[in-house]
């Protein structure tokens, strides 16, 4: 046995042992979080037991209820009365409670560690593990601790010597299964599974691996076995990880890393979540989709869609928007495919995409099979990439009659803005059998934007509260579910089935109506959202055979027009608010304007800046803050920054080669400090590429009285037109660089 860390946890909170069942519930449960060659973790089954004796020793004494009494949750215990709580039991021995394969009731999102009161529910795996077998295992594994292996034994009650003969250790024990992530450059992808070993009262979680023998059965894999432990000191805690046969270890840089990584990463990780009290507002991640399907599918259609990047004609980021798209695709494909199979059904499902922007969702979804098609305000360049196979619509869908979709399976709001909270309605009334999907992003009612109303949630859960409201009150079940995408707003909301019959229809239509007009009340914002990320709904679409106002209507529903007046879908232009638009000679008079400021706030003595003999001295000018630039410009030209989104600083902040904006102050860039930055940084540097270098004229080399504060040949941009080389844009085009300004700042 080796010791390969240790950490010492101060515990001003006094959260400790509860936080470190929590901390080590997340790497139990949601290992991926510490280690990214893992795609997560599979809880197949659990039961209680009792720590074996050695033979001779006879058995334990009674503790109470006896070995397969379940004892409290994590969190629930004495600081003074054990090392730490006892973990909550899962099912009973020998009863796994189903699921989608996934552990469930999990609460971190990211890397926080989840509430230890609520532990997960082990359930029946993909691969038919049950309770049963899991009694097999751990029978087998006590017997041979009780005969001929006296060492694990030891190793298992967190001590050489052997266990005290008058405590009964009661022992939480679960079945496991690790996933990594699937790689076309490794070899290791095929599942593992693991008996993880809690003991409560002295405070250890032991993983043992299984692997199977010459005959297929299952045994411990004795070299890789390691425990996480909890010790109290005098002045504190301490966290330590052991492993039992460090000679023996063998690492596969996935599922086991080295020993120095569980000494270090993994124990850096676990000492910091034991003492976080902050609890998570969303439930775990991919918690109702097989994570083994997701991992697995995810990346053949990253392989298959990769070349989408190096083509992407758009100006959003590509990486960004392609892989989190081919996130999206599959987690709705393995939920579909879940939900074909739970009907006993073939048919792939039908789809309409309410706002689907740049439509690579709704390809993809096509190329699967899948028909369907997207709607969008308005069209993109990327649309005409994709061919007529896939279908995108252009125009504005509004929440009436006519805009219902009866013969459509699921209506999809990925961004849908304004749009959001009307797609569990419309999927209500389209159909009884019409479900929803939606991923909120902006914050919209029915009408304009949503009214933050509660300071006790984060606005982003408040809103998603809302939209759940939405669905259970048009008379979905709706389920809430992370997704894993490159993105901060990734909680999606599902309405899969209904709450009543369709007899009930008319009734809960009436109840639906209330609602919507409830909130006819509440405080309108016109003002758009800033910056929009997708485009708005699509046309009026109508399915063929769809009679307006097919649907039953509750009670007193207009028979025609909007559902709820006041609705504004996005305009098709996308008006642009980020001061790019202003004219260039207007940005010219303000920057040169701001400069003059700088550089009268402060004047350089003899040799003040001079960095090294023989060079001139250079102005760097002062520093203002903002509310001093803005006092010293005319009115005029306030009123016209203020109509853009963020004004002033955002004018400064555009200009990036010339002004520096932190903290809300103002100075001139001083591009020797950036240089020498870059020169000292570890790590990769960044800068303006080969294709940018004097693509740009040097607007210190035309403007600052003292030219610029490089030479030339280290500026990257240019000093004068003989240096200028055309950007790679207009180098492809075959058109000449754009003329300079030449106006210079007096000193």
């Amino acid at each position: 046995m080796a010791e390969v860390g240790r950490a010492e946890v101060l515990d001003p909170g006094a959260l400790l042992p509860g936080g470190f069942w929590a901390a080590v519930a997340v790497w139990l449960e949601r290992p991926q979080v510490a280690n990214k060659r893992l795609c997560g973790a599979r809880l197949e089954a659990r039961r209680s037991a009792a720590l074996p004796r050695a033979e001779g020793r006879g058995p334990w004494p009674s503790a109470g209820g006896g070995p397969e009494e379940r004892g409290a949750g994590p969190g629930q215990g004495s600081p003074e009365s054990s090392p730490s709580p006892r973990p909550r039991a899962g099912p009973e021995r020998g009863t796994a409670e189903r699921g989608p394969g996934e552990a469930q009731g999990q609460r971190q999102q990211g890397e926080e560690p989840r509430d230890p009161g609520q532990p997960s529910r082990a359930g029946v795996g993909e691969d038919g593990f049950s309770a049963s077998e899991l009694d097999s295992l751990w029978g087998d594994f006590s017997r041979s601790l009780a005969s001929s292996n006296g060492e694990m034994l030891a190793f298992l009650a967190r001590s050489e010597a052997a266990p005290q003969e008058d405590a009964p250790r009661d022992l939480d024990v679960v079945l496991r299964t690790i996933i990594p992530k699937t790689n076309p450059q490794r070899t290791l992808t095929a599942p593992r599974r693991e008996m993880v070993v809690q003991d409560p009262l002295s405070g250890t979680i032991t993983f043992l691996p299984l692997e199977e023998d010459a005959e297929g059965s299952l045994k411990v894999k004795s070299s890789n076995v390691y425990q996480i432990q909890l010790r109290r000191g005098q002045q504190a805690w301490f966290i330590s990880v052991l492993i039992f046969c460090p000679e023996r270890w063998h690492s596969d840089g996935i599922v086991y890393p080295k020993p120095t990584w569980l000494g270090k990463e993994l124990l850096a990780r676990l000492a910091k979540w034991s003492v976080e009290s902050k609890k998570s507002e969303f439930k775990s991640t991919l918690s109702l989709v097989s994570i083994a399907k997701y991992s697995k599918l995810y990346q053949e259609l990253k392989e298959e869609y990769k070349e989408m990047v190096k083509v992407w004609p758009e100006v959003t980021d590509p990486e960004k928007f392609v892989y989190e798209d081919v996130a999206i695709a599959t987690y709705l494909l393995i939920l579909w495919e879940a939900e074909r199979a739970e009907h006993g059904v073939t048919k792939k499902q039908s789809f309409v995409d309410l706002g689907c922007g740049n439509g690579l969702l709704v390809h993809i979804l096509r190329q699967a099979g899948h028909p369907g098609r997207g709607i969008d305000v308005r069209r993109r360049r990327i649309w005409a990439m994709f061919g007529p196979e896939t279908q995108l619509e252009e125009g504005a869908v509004t929440p009436e009659d006519k805009n219902l979709f009866p013969d459509v399976d699921w209506l999809i709001g990925n961004h849908s803005d304004e749009l959001t909270p009307w797609i569990p309605v419309i999927a209500a009334r389209s159909s009884y059998h019409c479900r929803f999907f939606v991923l909120p992003c902006c914050f919209f009612d029915f009408v304009g934007k949503y009214p933050r109303r509660q300071s006790q949630k984060t606005q982003y859960r408040e809103y998603l509260d809302f939209i759940k409201e939405v669905g259970l009150t048009c008379g979905f079940h709706v389920e809430e579910d992370c997704l894993r995408i490159p993105s901060t707003k990734r909680v999606c909301l599902i309405g899969k089935s209904r709450t009543y019959p369709p007899a009930g229809e008319v009734s809960i239509d009436e109840q639906r109506t209330r609602y919507i007009r409830s909130r006819r009340g509440r405080p309108l914002h016109k003002e758009p959202p800033c910056p929009p990320l997708r485009g708005q709904d699509g046309p009026r679409a109508q399915d063929a055979g769809a009679e307006p106002g097919s649907v039953a209507r509750g009670a007193g529903s207009p028979a025609e027009g909007l559902w709820l007046p006041g609705f504004q879908p996005r305009a098709p232009a996308e008006r642009v608010r980020n001061c790019a638009a202003l004219p260039r000679d207007f940005i010219d008079h303000v920057v040169l304007r701001v400069a003059h400021l700088l550089l009268d706030g402060k004047q350089p003595s003899p040799g003040e800046d001079s960095r090294d003999a023989g060079v001139k001295p250079w102005n760097p000018g002062g520093s203002l803050s903002l509310a001093e630039v803005a006092s010293e410009l005319d009115k005029e030209t306030l009123q016209r920054l203020r109509r853009e989104c963020g004004g002033l600083q955002t004018l400064l902040r555009n200009r990036h080669q010339v002004f520096s904006v932190l903290n809300g102050r103002v100075r001139l860039r001083d591009w020797r400090e950036e240089q020498l930055q870059r020169e000292t940084r570890p790590g990769p540097r960044r800068g303006l590429g080969a294709e940018a270098f004097k693509t740009r004229p040097c607007w210190f080399f035309t403007h600052h009285p003292d030219g610029c504060a490089l030479p030339a040949a280290r500026c990257p941009f240019a000093h004068g037109p003989r240096e200028l080389r055309p950007a790679w844009s207009a180098r492809r085009a075959g058109q000449p660089p754009q003329p300079v300004a030449t106006t210079p700042v007096e000193s």
